[in-house]
């Protein structure tokens, strides 16, 4: 059984979990006893998954931000940046304004809401917010796991060993190479025990989902598909009035370049990885759109580290829907706080299938929303239908690297033009 199970394939193991999950809290509806039973399996998932994001968010940014070289931070590394910056917080923007307007979760109220706590009940201003990502003692900071500040501190070392691994000093730079690659195992370690987690995932769906469907019936698969149509359609919004729009502002039509990426963002749907992709976005890049190496071999690499704008806009469509399903009210502090954890955490989420949905809890942490009770329940929801989010996320992620990548090469004019000849 061991055997057939590891060697299924684990989105087939986690859609099994989920619909499994709909059909027998279908059927044992009301069943307090087995709930009962049932829900520490559900639990011990929240926790494995909770127990990683220090660590992982902490490696994570560290490598990213140092793996960018100093002489690369110049011109193109503060277009790239700002570029990213921009286009993320247009994306996470969306998925707010979409997710408000569309009321998502609001249907599923769950009960008990007892259960739902916030670990900060305060209402900080606008500055003390932005105080409080300066932690004082960083080390403090991750024992008690304060999300902002953590990224904040690894972001300022990430970016002072990247200076360092430049120095002219050997033993100095060597000393680097050491904290870099010490770090750089760290996360890959981290990336291995989330992978670890993941292959328990289905079960922890299959706890949670029956969970949901033994105590709301069948009312919340018209809850999930509502998730999905929500996201996909901000997607298809910031494929219009950000994509197509810094498209039309370099004079390039928009269509004829959606059609030479196609591949690309067909290949990272199908993937979920942009780092996967990577190879045939700079070979499109190169090809297809006349990038110079120069340009496209700093900006597709840089991207897939920190350019997602596909995660951002899920962040802010998957928090209101477990913000709205269990009843928990947002003031307009919280939102800045998404807007802002959504913007600093793409930088450490990793290029790989899944990812995103880590960065959810240290996004609902962020704003004092407690994973546990009716929280994990819906956030187990999401869960359950993530590969089909990530699918789009991702897409949009690697099609706003090259969208970055083409417009960075055209404002330094580094574009082959005879590739556009006739088709501007």
């Amino acid at each position: 059984m061991l055997k057939l199970y590891f060697k299924t394939n684990l989105l087939i193991r986690i859609l099994l979990g989920l619909i499994l999950g709909c059909i027998f809290g279908l059927i044992f509806h009301g069943n307090k006893t087995l709930i009962n039973f049932i829900d520490p399996f559900g639990v011990v998932f929240i926790r494995l998954l909770k127990m990683l994001i220090v660590p992982i968010i902490g490696c994570s940014l560290i490598i990213g931000t140092s793996s960018i070289h100093p002489s690369s931070l110049g011109r193109v590394g503060l277009k790239s940046l700002a570029f990213y910056f921009l286009t993320s917080l247009c994306a996470v923007t969306i998925g707010l304004i979409c997710g408000n307007l569309s009321g998502v979760g609001d249907g599923l109220k769950l009960n008990s809401t007892k259960a739902i706590t916030l670990v900060d009940a305060k209402s900080n201003s606008f500055s003390e917010i932005l105080l409080n990502i300066v932690p004082t003692n960083p080390f403090q900071a991750i024992g008690n796991a304060q999300i902002l500040p953590i990224i904040f501190f690894c972001v300022c070392f990430g970016i002072a060993l990247s200076f360092i691994k430049d120095s002219q000093n050997e033993e100095i730079r060597k000393s680097a190479e050491i904290v870099y690659k010490f770090f750089d195992g760290c996360a890959n370690i981290m990336y291995l025990i989330v992978k670890w987690i993941m292959e328990y995932a289905p079960i922890g769906v299959f706890a949670l989902l029956f969970k949901v469907f033994a105590q709301n019936e069948s009312k919340v698969l018209i809850d999930l598909l509502g998730v999905v149509f929500v996201l996909y359609f901000g997607f298809l919004l910031q494929i219009i009035l950000v994509y197509a729009l810094l498209c039309a502002l370099i004079k390039i039509n928009p269509i004829e370049f959606f059609k030479r990426i196609y591949p690309v963002m067909l290949t990272a749907f199908v993937t979920r990885s942009s780092n996967g992709t990577l190879p045939l976005s700079m070979k499109t890049a190169e090809e297809h759109l006349g990038v110079s190496k120069g340009i496209y071999s700093f900006v597709l690499p840089v991207g897939a580290t920190i350019n997602m704008n596909g995660t951002a806009l899920y962040q802010g469509v998957a928090a209101l829907f477990i913000t709205n399903a269990c009843g928990i009210s947002l003031n307009i502090d919280q939102y800045f706080t998404i807007i802002l954890t959504s913007i600093l955490a793409a930088v450490g989420t990793a290029g790989i299938p899944g990812a995103g949905v880590m960065m959810l809890l240290l996004t609902l942490e962020s704003i004092g929303v407690d994973v546990k009770g009716n929280v994990a329940i819906a956030y187990g929801m999401i869960l359950g239908i993530d590969a089909i989010l990530d699918m789009g996320r991702t897409a949009m992620n690697v099609g706003g690297d090259m969208v970055a990548c083409f417009w960075i090469a055209k404002s330094e004019k580094e574009v082959d033009n005879k590739k556009w000849e006739n088709k501007e």
